[in-house]
């Protein structure tokens, strides 16, 4: 059987990222309530000290 040069080999694809497996939580897009308002202060905080300079 020729080797057709238009096709990945075996190696190549089983290398390729589509063929990963995903990681659990790595695309995790949801955020609680609570981590909203941490970010919400902290940004708070570092805008309140920019001013003051």
């Amino acid at each position: 059987m020729a080797n057709n040069r238009n096709q990945a080999t075996k190696a190549e694809v089983q290398r390729s990222s589509a063929n990963k497996l995903p990681i659990p939580g790595e695309d995790e897009t949801e955020f609680s309530a609570e981590e909203a308002a941490e970010v919400f202060e902290q940004n708070q905080s570092l805008n309140r000290a920019s001013e003051e300079e």
